[in-house]
């Protein structure tokens, strides 16, 4: 469906979402944290577990929670890595933008959207309203009228645009800002010190850092971006909403609450989605006779006011309207239909939530209470259960009941009468439709500019004289419902479920997220599909009729709009982010147009490798070299990397945001095998020749350079944040020319004035371990590792966020080097020369002996809290010593030098990108500045392999970080500036590692990842030789070499179809590159195989032991599915959803008929949310701190925020959600954790896809949340449904299973299937044992939980059994004396006396047969309440231990309760007590009528 407006109702629910404010929520009072304690320890309160990639947003360690793993690292270095945490690029969303005006409110009425935060002044801040939220954003507030833009911009709409009017781009300086009318004040929280250091520092590190330092660090000035963010800003809250009645033909009146910034507009858009009055859209409102302006802000009407009473007027149609008309009735009839999220188009995506939950959680949780408690169907199926080896694909996506379509008509589309002749237009004849009714009827209808009617046309003779019934209807389902009552019935059921559905079903996602595989599909007709993409559409962006988008105009404008405080900040950066992604949505398609042949190239008569491209305003050039430009760099391989490290360049400028220095839009595709980059057009470049545009850098690597006065102070701007020295070069004459950047990057003056710089394909420094120089020797720790090897290209660069990692570890280095020395100093006040040689040698030693430094680091990191401590001191102790004593400058001088500093007098570490160059020559004078430089690369590159990759490896064996999938290891790899083609480094340092047993997930992991990256380069060139009419057969067949045991596939010719009489021998369009189009059939899979080992051991460096997939699959523990996932995810292909048999030897696992698609992967610019970020950090630390309620408020905040910038869906929001969910959850308020983390399931599954590691762990947090608001059943399909995924994509043995299985086991014990729980418990145990050792609390908690379930079992060896390895592990790591060595032994004791009773019993029976007097044995079923507080405890919730005040206070209420309690017990009607124990099942959770106790400050943090 197209983003199928989201209707009122829902917006309703998606306002509530979005804008939740905590209700109910206690916590008025500080809850101070406790420090970490592990997870066995008494209860503490922490939230998150967290393995920081999977929780891909904000990791939580056990410390609380700290951001630095996350996707968002490093404020300034924004969007950095985001894009790369699915390998189809995360979603995010805005369908809808350029709109004049900004609508401030999208607000169902003023009690749910105002945010007022009760306590925001202790929080420091108060409530901010979305200002914004435009169009754009399905609500911040609250939705009641989401993105309401006329159709055409939501979706790739032709002709079905907006008025002109409607069109003035945000860029053009239409947008204004909404009056600051508003009552209440915000301040920002000062921006977080990310700034200070050079580098992402750990969390903790940017907290001590004060800002004392700052002049001894190399971070930001002043003057940059984001620092206007300090101040205090003061920003307004709007006024509030009022209600108008609806008068509209046909139906009763009915209110509808409004805020006076909304535009007449937003009604308009309601109106085209309530269920009601979903069939109009040629209409206008009239308030007392008198028509509204479209554009105008309802607060500009005069006389409209509460009650005013609004007519919806019919209007005549023009050509325009009519079309839209027809598009908007063909989406209501494809609103429930999958094929475009499986066909990948308009930003449509997959969610199975529903078919799990059974619909909204919300109201179910009302609608079942009543069956809940009926037995429940525990049974999983056969395939999900421990030990199984099937591992099917179809439950992957279920068929969900909607999707059965509800068949209104056979067929509705243009006739082919169209367009009417001449004397028909003087009657009003607009367009002529076919349609066939589900009777079987055939209509021809006409479309006039009083509506529609049926005319007396056939299929071969044209008659426009009206037919009957002469029934001239305004809207064209009111003709329909007329004439078919099946219409009639089923259009109604239609819209029904239409607006029942979850609006984050519906709502488009900002990128496309692509699904690898599909069900067969039914190719219906489709009148609007067609005609978009036979129109004049492949040449024009629809938005403005008649002429295209100017992209570059678009992308520029964006980024000048003025940026001095909040409103103005949340307007541009939603407008840079909603012009992103439709660029990025434009630039995919035509990058497919031109690989597929439909676009003629610039340069025709050159050969198809060299031709380039200009569709729809934006530059396509191949990833092939061109003109030799590659030669000395590796010719066509590096050709094809440069786009993606020029895109890494345009990213970090993009995020460094300096004003006045511009860079080009750049989208990069890589299409059935080729590599498509996209550009946005410099003005005036294609009218001047290369040479005389550029005016800065060098055009030829390094011959001849230019520079330029105005660029030099731009890029010296940026030069701070990305670490790049300003250095001099020589030219061809030998003159020096100053640069700050690499000679490649070349600045152009464009003809509109702007300075934009491209080719920033050496952005950071060279990476020298692949980057052989003679005569140069790289530092041990390198060539011991093997390196410097050769690589296929020399575009080798470090990523930033390894420079910012080195520089960091420079940085403590640094400080830990003039602390020494300062320490020397005071001790030895004897003779001040002496002391300054005793300190002079080891700094000027420091450099050979950096292998210390690097252990110093990784030493660091584990002591980190009180070595901080001591930086902290020290920066003080330099700050304040700096003026007055020559001998500290003296200090710091010696410490600057040793670490390489290029100031004398502060720490400042930077890179000079041209050493290493090919081509580039430096001057005499700065031979030492050269040495140095080559000094720091060198160390650069040993501090990745004896820091990072180390780091990395030992985060794993300690499961601080649990990569699942390729992605999520390839994510947590980047996050540490570890390059991909490390990975068989990264591997060899897993084999070697001690702690090899914990590391067998990533080990399995990575070897899959080596595999499928080897085989996805084969592809790419494999898929090169194939002609588009065998595209299924070539890729079936790789498939089945790649996947299938079947020992000789062979490949199906597409000859075989069709015989062409004349066969033509020269084809004038083959593809570019291609050669012998059959060469493809003759792969085998033991050559692919051979060329996959091959191809692991130059790329990667390492051996793969294996040479054929089965092989694989034996020796090193992998799955044939996940392989298949995969490639499929890598490559962009979708195969068709059912079971293939991999194994078998007797027939080909793949047929042609089973590759369906091909997509494309697009890599991309991710712009970002900087204040919403500063609210989220604020809100992280308030929590940390453990002020939980303001924590809630600031993330509140922050999600407003999210919203306003990314509309409803953002891989971030999702983040934010899931924190909220958590927070509500510890607070008590099971509902309202419930509604959010419903959202962050369907978002994650939206945005990053159906089977991602992040929807996994979603799941798994909702699951929790259901089975604490007694949803049972529904917590267990949710459980089943996240082990499917997990088996899916990883297996079962992983760390994160154990968990998983735990949780099924718990919820199982708990609705008393024993048997089962026993199967996931123990095998929970089993994993545990492996991945933390038979030694861990964490298994001496699984044997705890076994030995309940033995207990409610009545075998009491087997529970004695587990209970006393569980008491012995307490025992040697805790101590006798500990609480839970403690509770071990009395419930040891408990078991042993029940054990007794039980043989007392027996032999009872025996003696005195059945006649025997026997005390009925107490068997305990599990209360539902001591389940939970299982659950809470593995994963990682708990609570905070109380004083004594409180101890007392909670006495008090429990008296009170029970009371309470003993009075209700009669109605039945017991009440939800506190946080950690929720009611018995079964209980009604009726939480409107929960006791004030329940909100009471004390509650949050109880455990009774």
């Amino acid at each position: 469906m197209a983003w199928a407006w989201v209707c009122a109702s829902c917006c309703r629910q998606l306002a509530e979402a979005v804008l939740s404010t905590s209700s109910g929520v206690g916590a008025e009072e500080r809850t101070p944290l406790l420090g970490p304690a592990p997870a066995s320890q008494s209860p503490r309160f922490l939230i998150l577990r967290g393995p920081s990639t999977l929780n891909a947003g904000f990791s939580c360690s056990p410390d609380g929670f700290s951001s630095s793993a996350s996707p968002f690292e490093g404020h300034m270095e924004v969007g950095l890595s985001t894009d790369s945490s699915s390998p189809r690029g995360p979603g995010a969303t805005g369908a809808s933008w350029p709109k004049a005006v900004l609508l401030a409110d999208l607000e169902q009425n003023a009690k749910q959207g105002e945010c007022t935060l009760p306590r925001a002044a202790s929080a420091g801040l108060a409530p901010v309203k979305p200002e914004a939220s435009q169009s754009s954003s399905p609500g911040p507030t609250s939705c009641t009228r989401p993105r309401r833009v006329a159709e055409a911009e939501t979706r790739d709409t032709g002709s079905a645009g907006p008025e002109p009017k409607d069109q003035l781009l945000c860029c053009h300086g239409s947008l204004e800002t909404p009056e600051l009318r508003r009552g209440q004040l915000l301040t920002i929280p000062d921006s977080p010190s990310v700034m200070l250091l050079n580098g992402d520092c750990s969390e903790s590190l940017k907290k001590e850092e004060g800002v004392a330092d700052l002049p001894k660090e190399n971070g930001l000035d002043e003057g940059e971006p984001g620092d206007e963010t300090t101040g205090q800003e003061v920003i307004v809250i709007q006024d509030t909403g009022f209600s108008v009645k609806i008068l509209a033909p046909g139906i009763e009146p009915f209110s509808l609450q409004v805020s006076p910034q909304e535009m007449v507009q937003e009604i308009h858009q309601v109106l085209m989605d309530r269920e009601d009055t979903c069939h109009r859209t040629c209409f206008s409102l009239h308030l007392d006779g008198n028509m509204l302006d479209h554009f105008s802000e309802l607060r500009s009407v005069e006389g409209l006011q509460e009650g005013s009473v609004l007519r919806v007027v019919e209007e005549p149609y023009t050509v325009r309207e009519a079309r839209i008309h027809v598009r908007h009735v063909r989406d209501l009839l494809k609103s429930l239909d999958p094929s475009d999220a499986f066909n990948g188009v308009d930003c449509n995506s997959l969610s199975f939530l529903s078919v799990f939950t059974d619909g909204d959680l919300g109201d179910s949780g009302k609608r079942k209470k009543g069956l809940e408690m009926d037995p429940i169907d525990c049974t999983p199926p056969e395939y999900i259960l421990p030990g199984s080896r099937e591992r099917p694909l179809c439950p992957l996506q279920p068929q969900n009941r909607d999707w059965k379509p509800l068949q209104c008509l056979k067929v509705l589309t243009m006739s082919g009468w169209n367009p009417p002749p001449g004397n028909r237009k003087m009657h009003g004849d607009l367009m002529y439709l076919f349609v066939i009714t589900a009777e079987d009827r055939q209509v021809s209808i006409t479309a006039s500019t009083r509506g529609f009617y049926l005319n007396q046309s056939t299929a071969y003779h044209f008659n426009p004289k009206p037919a009957s019934p002469r029934f001239l209807s305004h809207s064209l389902v009111e003709l329909l419902n007329q004439i078919s009552p099946t219409f009639k019935k089923n259009f109604a059921v239609l819209q029904k479920k239409r607006v029942q559905r979850h609006p984050f079903e519906r709502i488009a996602t900002p990128f496309q997220v692509y699904s690898w595989t599909a069900p067969q599909a039914e190719h219906a007709m489709d009148c609007v599909r067609a005609e978009d993409a036979y129109t004049s559409r492949l040449g024009y962006e629809e938005h403005i009729p008649g002429q295209t988008r100017d992209w570059n105009e678009e992308l520029q404008t964006t980024r000048e709009l003025p940026r001095k405080n909040l409103p103005e900040r949340l307007l541009r950066e939603r407008a840079i982010f909603k012009v992103h992604s439709d660029f990025t949505a434009a630039a995919t398609r035509g990058a497919m147009a031109v690989i597929d042949g439909n676009v003629m190239a610039i340069n025709p008569s050159e050969e198809t490798k060299m031709q380039m491209f200009i569709w729809n305003n934006i530059f396509f050039s191949l990833g092939f070299d061109v003109r030799d430009h590659y030669k000395d760099f590796g010719g066509d391989v590096a050709a094809y990397v440069a786009p993606t490290n020029d895109l890494n360049g345009v990213r970090t400028y993009n995020a460094v945001d300096v004003e006045g220095l511009y860079t080009l839009g750049t989208v990069v595709v890589d299409y059935r095998g080729y590599r498509v980059t996209a550009q946005s057009i410099i003005p005036g470049i294609l009218e001047r020749d290369q040479e005389q545009s550029v005016i800065y850098g060098s055009i030829d690597f390094g011959k001849t350079v230019v520079t330029h006065p105005r660029y030099l102070e731009l890029l010296e701007r940026t030069s701070r944040p990305l670490k790049i020295l300003r250095h001099r070069v020589l030219n061809d004459h030998d003159e020096e020319v100053e640069l700050c950047s690499s000679v490649e990057c070349k600045g152009i003056i464009g003809n509109d004035g702007r300075h934009y710089i491209l080719d920033l394909l050496r952005t950071f420094p060279p990476d020298l371990n692949f980057l052989p120089v003679p005569g140069e020797e790289l530092p041990e720790e390198c060539t011991r590792a093997g390196f410097p090897r050769a690589h296929r290209h020399k575009l080798c660069c470090l990523r930033q966020e390894l420079v910012d990692a080195f520089v960091e570890h420079r940085y403590l280095l640094f400080m830990k080097l003039a602390a020494l020395q300062l320490i020397q100093q005071k001790a030895s006040k004897v003779d001040t020369s002496t002391s300054l040689e005793n300190g002079g040698p080891p700094s000027s030693e420091s450099k050979p002996e950096d292998p210390l430094g690097p252990e110093a680091g990784s030493e660091e990191e584990g002591s980190s809290a009180s070595g901080l401590a001591k930086v902290k001191e020290l920066a003080e102790t330099i700050a304040s010593d700096d003026s007055t004593d020559p001998r500290s400058r003296e200090v710091i001088h010696n410490a600057c030098k040793a670490v390489g500093s290029i100031s004398n007098t502060a720490f400042d570490i930077r890179f000079n990108p041209d050493i290493f160059s090919p081509g580039v020559r430096f001057p005499e004078s700065c031979q030492d500045e050269v040495r140095d430089q080559k000094q720091l690369l060198k160390d650069a590159a040993a501090f990745l392999l004896s820091c990072q990759i180390p780091g990395l490896v030992k985060d794993c064996a300690e499961h601080v970080v649990l990569p699942v999938d390729g992605a999520t290891l390839a994510e947590a790899m980047r996050q540490r500036g570890i390059n991909m083609r490390y990975l068989g480094k990264v591997l060899d340092l897993v084999l070697r590692s001690p702690a090899r047993e914990q590391l067998d997930h990533v080990h399995k992991i990575g070897i899959g990842e080596l595999i499928t990256r080897s085989a996805k380069h084969i592809f790419k060139t494999y898929l090169q030789g194939v002609e588009l009419s065998g595209l299924s057969a070539a890729i079936s067949h790789f498939l089945n070499c790649f996947l299938s045991s079947y020992p000789n596939p062979v490949a199906h010719l597409p000859a075989d179809e069709l015989l062409s009489k004349k066969r033509n021998k020269r084809r004038k369009n083959r593809p570019p590159g291609a050669a012998d189009n059959t060469a493809w059939a003759v792969m085998t899979p033991q050559e692919l195989w051979k060329n996959i080992c091959q191809e692991a051991k130059n790329y990667f460096d390492f051996s793969l032991e294996c040479d054929s997939v089965d092989q694989a699959v034996e020796t090193y523990g992998l799955q044939k599915i996940t392989l298949l996932r995969e490639i499929s995810l890598k490559t962009g292909i979708q195969i068709l959803l059912k079971e293939y048999s991999f194994d078998s030897r007797h027939k080909p696992a793949f047929t042609e008929e089973d590759v369906l698609n091909i997509f494309p992967v697009v890599k991309h610019v991710n712009p970002k949310a900087s204040d919403a970020f500063h609210f989220f950090q604020s809100g992280q630390a308030k929590v940390q701190q453990g002020f939980l309620k303001e924590g809630c408020e600031l993330i509140n905040e922050a999600l407003n925020l999210f919203n306003n910038v990314y509309g409803a869906m953002h891989i971030e929001i999702c983040a934010c959600l899931r924190l909220l969910a958590r927070l509500h959850y510890i607070m008590g308020d099971y509902a309202e954790a419930l509604s959010n983390q419903q959202k962050a399931v369907l978002m994650s599954e939206r945005v990053m896809g159906i089977e991602h590691p992040n929807t996994i762990q979603e799941y798994m947090h909702l699951a929790l949340y259901c089975f604490a608001s007694s949803q049972l059943s529904t917590a267990l399909s949710l459980l089943y449904r996240a082990r499917y995924l997990m088996l899916l994509v990883f297996g079962e043995d992983h760390p994160e299973m154990a968990l998983l299985d735990n949780n099924i086991g718990l919820v199982l014990h708990g609705v008393m299937e024993y048997d089962l729980s026993l199967r996931f418990l123990e095998n929970a145990l089993t994993v545990s044992t492996k991945y933390h050792g038979p030694k861990a609390l964490k298994v001496a908690l699984s044997h705890h939980l076994v030995a309940r379930v033995y207990e409610s079992k009545a075998e009491f060896r087997s529970a004695l059994q587990h209970e006393k390895e569980g008491y012995t592990i307490y025992k040697t790591q805790l101590g006798e004396d500990h609480e839970k060595t403690k509770e071990s032994s009395e419930y040891l004791k408990c078991l042993t006396q029940q054990a007794v009773a039980l043989q007392r019993t027996m032999n009872e029976i025996y003696r005195n047969g059945s006649s025997a007097n026997i005390p009925p044995l107490k068997f305990t079923a599990p209360s539902m309440t001591s389940v939970l507080e299982q659950l809470n405890v593995i994963n990682g919730i708990l609570f905070i231990p109380l004083s004594q005040k409180d101890l007392e206070n909670l006495k008090a209420e429990v008296a009170r309760r029970h009371q309470l309690q003993e009075a209700s017990k009669n109605r039945d009607k017991a009440e939800e007590p506190m946080a950690t124990e929720p009611e018995p099942a079964g209980a009604p959770e009726d939480l409107g009528s929960q006791p004030q106790a329940a909100k009471d400050p004390s509650s949050p943090s109880l455990q009774g």
